[in-house]
């Protein structure tokens, strides 16, 4: 019983509840990145140096008036939101952020389950999220949301492809589909696969940032174009899902590339002895330094990147990532083949 439901259900809740504050903090953090930038403080009043100002942004999004729009479709209104974030909160269920440690007074790993498809559920759950984008626009009943929601599914179809023919030549570089297969893999080889797969990395990069709707290809929330996408008509806690899904989705994308690209848990070049210092940092923070250096990347990108042109977007998927992550599959075949 307790190794079914108990332990389980408590490094469930442990997780849920580390991701959702990570995500309110991440909007602090990108406010301050994106204030450092251009020669700003950013949010400074609320608590030390701003530090409260995520819980002050919660307070105040929970007390807004929620409203729907008279001519919206009242249920699908309400449950896109919901469709956006769950996807992005499960797909933790499969991530290792580390081995197993001395938890709860027993030998534990640190991941809610190693299933010998993991990289295959986190690209179905993932995919999941646009539907609620989709519905959101519909169901609003309002010009912007729509196009939105169109842009949010051409989008999503074009760097799909990109990424998938990209996870296809790490899979055939690891020889598995279990996340914590991949990073045993990269200890064995001794190297981390970023090093051995630069091409796919810098692919699945961009794709991550075109499936999470970051700049510079944020064209489903083009302010200046739809006065804000898909959630123009959304206020109060639903408004509140969508910018809690979009941070979630930005630390799933970085999670899945330390994962894939950067040894997860593994200290800098696992097989080199003279570095075995490094060994008694705990695993857990190196896999959420990793995760934290893609996550900054990210901010950066957004404040100092312009957007994309729409045709411009789809062009670079269709025509350049697509053809480059094919080749990299063929290369990546022909390699382990011959080796």
């Amino acid at each position: 019983m307790v190794d079914i439901f108990v332990i389980p259900l408590l490094k469930i809740v442990i997780l849920l509840n580390a991701i959702l504050v990570s995500v309110s903090y991440m909007t602090l953090l990108e406010r301050k990145v994106i204030a450092w930038v251009q020669s700003r403080l950013g949010p400074m009043r609320v608590g030390p140096r701003g530090v409260l100002q995520p819980i002050a942004d919660a307070l105040k999004l929970m007390m807004k008036e929620d409203i729907t729009p008279a001519k919206a479709d009242k249920w699908v209104f309400t449950l896109a939101p919901m469709m956006v974030l769950v996807p992005a909160l499960i797909v933790f269920a499969v991530i290792p952020f580390g081995p197993e440690v001395n938890l709860f007074g027993r030998l534990e790993p640190l991941y809610i389950t190693d299933i010998n498809v993991g990289l295959l559920y986190i690209v179905s759950v993932a995919s999941l999220g646009v539907y609620g984008i989709i519905l959101g626009g519909w169901a609003s009943n309002s010009k912007y949301p729509l196009l939105a929601s169109l842009r949010a599914s051409a989008q999503l179809i074009s760097y799909e492809v990109a990424v998938t023919m990209t996870l296809v030549s790490m899979i055939v570089t690891a020889g598995t589909l279990s996340m914590v297969g991949i990073v045993e893999a990269q200890r064995e080889s001794g190297l981390w696969f970023l090093f051995v797969q630069p091409v796919a990395f810098v692919l699945f990069f961009i794709g991550g940032l075109a499936e999470t709707n970051r700049a510079p290809f944020d064209m489903p929330e083009a302010e200046q174009e739809l006065t804000g996408g898909f959630h123009t008509e959304y206020s109060g806690m639903r408004f509140a899902l969508f910018f809690l899904a979009e941070y979630a989705n930005m630390i799933v994308i970085s999670s899945v590339a330390t994962t894939l690209f950067m040894g997860g848990w593994l200290r800098p070049f696992p097989a080199v002895e003279a570095l075995g210092f490094l060994d008694l940092i705990p695993s857990w923070i190196w896999f959420i330094s990793k995760t934290f250096a893609f996550l900054y990347v990210f901010l950066w990108i957004r404040a100092t990147l312009p957007r994309y042109r729409y045709d411009q977007l789809m062009r670079l998927g269709w025509k350049v990532l697509i053809p480059i992550a094919i080749g990299n599959v063929v290369v990546s075949g022909v390699v382990k083949v011959l080796l």
